[in-house]
């Protein structure tokens, strides 16, 4: 993982940084926050950014966004009060680490902010195949296609191929397709020149650049705009790139790794993507099965994310009950493993007991598991008449409550509920709910324009500290 420090690297900071290092990071520093700002831009990428409480937070933010740079932020500090805490993570922190550091708390911070730590977990034979197949030519240069649905995994597999490889020591880059406009994405790929376009106030170094020597994954690289593949077509072929703007192309020397949950020979047929582009990248194609085609997968995985989240979130590690294991492994998963993912971080929240039972395990709007096991697939409920039968009456009680109801007053009773749950952290409450802080925090800002009362972060150490939200 790398890890950009801004501050004044002096004292506890300084500390800090040694113990980031000692977790695997690889840590740049700049005192001020323009400075991190034009290090992003040059294409010294950061995977975290690790801010001094008293640097203006918010602004950075707001520079890096203008740039279209993405790097989550946390704030550290020395004597800070609960209030300017509280006040780093309104301005766009994730987290505040109180120095003097926790080794055991920075780790959790890294792991859990950057998300870095992402193992391929796996027990069924289908699976296994699958990293049979994967590790066999991860050490070769051709470029690789994964394949599946959403949320089996795919970027985990090409951080996988990326790890086994030759490039393993040199940068990770990951560009979504589908998530920046068609205007913008070329010069989120090639870079651009100052002046190139509105905007453009300086040189851009772009994701081909910024991932020389090591790999680039294309994300959902269907949803590419069918001109700007052209483009690409040629920076694989030629092994250059042109800015945006540019006047002499750039050498590049990476490995490039493309996803998609679509049938790109379907789509090449539908004149939305290339053909020759298909075969460049089409080299090896690795298809992931979907979470329903390796139940093998489903318990390991589920208590993976139960021992992942306990440790994010300062809760001792539970086992998870053998009925609740044979909920987890009847379920469908339409979402694959995102969802499972999300369901296993509700449910360490959730959970009461000495065990993670079914009743801590729900879905998205709060339905217990096994209720919405029983609405599509009967037999998945027979295995526990008794749970099953409670499950079903909550369910229906929930239903119940919600009739007469718009969606807008259902989802904002969700939202303060689960608000209220995670003891005011905004951060554990938009994971539960699956939807991104900025949201979160759009949507209480409009609660409370309506005068509705806010649940706050809980006081103290722990909750200001530790893991405001």
């Amino acid at each position: 993982m790398r890890l950009l420090v801004v501050g004044r690297l002096s004292g506890q900071l300084a500390t800090a940084v040694k113990m980031a290092m000692a977790h695997g990071a690889k840590v740049n520093h700049v005192e001020r926050a323009d400075q991190a700002t034009e290090q992003l831009r040059r294409g010294q990428g950061a995977d975290l950014l690790m801010v001094d409480y008293r640097i203006d937070i918010a602004s950075l933010i707001a520079a890096n966004e203008a740039e279209r740079i993405h790097v989550p932020v946390v704030a550290c500090g020395v004597d800070a009060d609960a209030r300017e805490a509280a006040d780093a993570i309104r301005a766009g922190a994730k987290e505040f680490i109180p120095l003097p550091p926790d080794a055991e708390l920075i780790a959790a911070v890294l792991s859990a902010v950057a998300d870095d730590a992402k193992p391929m977990i796996l027990a069924d034979p289908a699976m296994r195949a699958v990293v049979q197949l994967a590790d066999q030519v991860a050490g070769s240069e051709a470029s690789i296609l994964i394949t599946g649905e959403s949320g089996v995994g795919k970027e985990v597999m090409a951080r996988h191929l990326h790890t086994r490889s030759r490039r393993a020591d040199k940068p990770f880059i990951s560009v979504n397709c589908a998530a920046i406009p068609d205007n913008l994405l070329e010069s989120e790929l090639f870079g651009h020149e100052k002046g190139a376009f509105t905007g453009a106030v300086a040189r851009r170094i772009g994701k081909f650049e910024e991932a020389d020597g090591g790999t680039l994954l294309l994300d959902e690289i269907s949803e590419m705009d069918v001109r700007l593949q052209a483009k690409l077509l040629r920076a694989i072929q030629e092994r250059v790139i042109d800015r945006v703007g540019g006047s002499k192309p750039v050498p590049v020397n990476i490995r490039i790794i493309a996803t998609s949950n679509r049938d790109l020979a379907k789509s090449v047929a539908e004149g939305s993507f290339r053909e020759d582009l298909l075969y460049r990248l089409n080299v090896v194609n690795l298809r992931i099965p979907s979470l329903r085609e390796r139940p093998g997968d489903i318990a390991v995985l589920a208590e993976h994310f139960v021992k992942k989240y306990a440790a994010a979130n300062g809760v001792p590690v539970k086992p998870m009950a053998p009925a609740a294991i044979r909920a987890v492994t009847a379920h469908p998963w339409h979402g694959n493993v995102r969802e499972l993912e999300n369901a296993m971080h509700r449910a360490v929240l959730l959970s009461v007991g000495p065990e993670i039972d079914v009743d801590a395990i729900r879905l998205p709007d709060g339905r217990p598991l096994l209720g919405g096991a029983m609405a599509g697939a009967p037999a998945a409920a027979a295995y526990d008449p008794g749970v099953a039968g409670q499950a079903a009456q909550v369910a229906d009680a929930l239903n119940r409550s919600f009739v007469g109801q718009t969606v807008a007053e259902m989802e904002k009773t969700l939202i303060l509920d689960t608000l209220s749950h995670c003891l005011g952290n905004r951060t554990h409450a938009a994971n539960i709910l699956g939807i991104s802080i900025r949201t979160l925090r759009n949507k209480l800002n409009e609660y409370a324009e309506q005068g509705t009362t806010i649940p706050a972060p809980q006081s103290g150490v722990a909750n200001a500290y530790g893991s405001a939200g």
